[in-house]
């Protein structure tokens, strides 16, 4: 089901939806010249356009931000692109979820995308994406660091989430197959421990949601092996290419009255076959079932 929207003409790839301690719901999502964000008091509300709560200075591409509120302060992580800096992950911080904000900090020298910072009895962790080339899939996959303060990761950075699939090839890089795990986002319900990701290239049928989970209790999230949900022989994603929607994938996952949602982009079937088609991905929800270490979306 679609967001509505009170501006049109707008896109939201890669939302993330975050809600403050009194219930107000917000929506931050890819701008090539900012990061966009949205308001609403309920997720199937009308979400108001807030405009543009982050620009820097010569910036562009700013990708797949997200949104930690820690101690009072509003944490705010994104990539972006400056000349000869390509998609390093920075952080910067407000009193308000929509800002201003500022003490701009960057998290890593080198590309890092699709954060998802989390606290849990052991502190704060950031799951995030890069790139591993020596190995036998090379490409994107999903990692998770230790946070020493919001500004501060520890470095001490665990592969948590490798390809594994051929449906998760994108291209080739030096004539060998290049793969895309990225996206990450982190949930946990009844003893289970999740972390959700994105597949594929958004440019195909096999672009996709899916997921790795553990069954421990273990606050330390770097020290937990999480196991990718992936039967050899068999691609059962929980959300993928349907008969409305294509391009289906990064995501972030919200829980209302007990009530697990995924927000996703997607775009409409059956419009990149259009000739005068420009890329259009728009964020949609539905809900998911979250239930011994399995997650199903439960799709109109």
């Amino acid at each position: 089901m679609k967001l509505k929207f009170d501006k049109r003409g707008k896109t939201q790839p890669d939302p993330f939806i975050f809600r403050d301690d009194n219930g107000k719901l917000y929506l931050y999502a890819t701008g090539f010249r900012g990061v966009q964000a949205y308001s609403a008091d309920r997720i199937d509300g009308v979400w108001h356009y807030e405009g543009m709560v982050l620009r820097i200075p010569r910036g562009k591409r700013y990708w797949a931000p997200s949104m930690l509120k820690h101690e009072g302060k509003y944490y705010l992580y994104f990539s972006y692109h400056v000349p000869r800096m390509f998609e390093h992950m920075h952080v910067a911080v407000s009193d308000s979820p929509l800002g201003p904000f500022t003490n701009i900090t960057k998290l890593y020298e080198r590309f890092t995308i699709d954060s998802h910072a989390v606290k849990t009895e052991a502190g704060l962790f950031l799951f995030y994406a890069e790139n591993n080339e020596n190995c036998g899939r090379a490409g994107t996959r999903v990692f998770v660091d230790k946070l020493l303060d919001p500004l501060t990761p520890a470095n001490f950075c665990k592969e948590v989430v490798s390809p594994t699939r051929d449906e998760e090839i994108t291209g080739e890089r030096e004539g060998k197959p290049w793969h895309t795990v990225e996206g990450p986002f982190y949930i946990r319900k009844d003893g289970w421990q999740y972390v959700m990701y994105s597949g594929g290239a958004f440019t195909d049928d096999t672009y996709h949601i899916g997921y790795a989970a553990a069954k421990t209790d273990e606050e330390e999230l770097t020290k937990i092996e999480f196991e990718k949900f992936a039967p050899v022989g068999d691609f059962r994603p929980v959300m993928a290419t349907n008969e409305r929607e294509e391009g289906v994938g990064h995501h972030s996952v919200i829980e209302i009255d007990g009530e697990f949602y995924a927000v996703y982009h997607a775009r409409d079937i059956g419009k990149r076959q259009e000739s005068d088609y420009k890329e259009v991905r728009t964020a949609r929800f539905c809900k998911l079932k979250v239930e011994n270490g399995v997650i199903t979306a439960e799709q109109e």
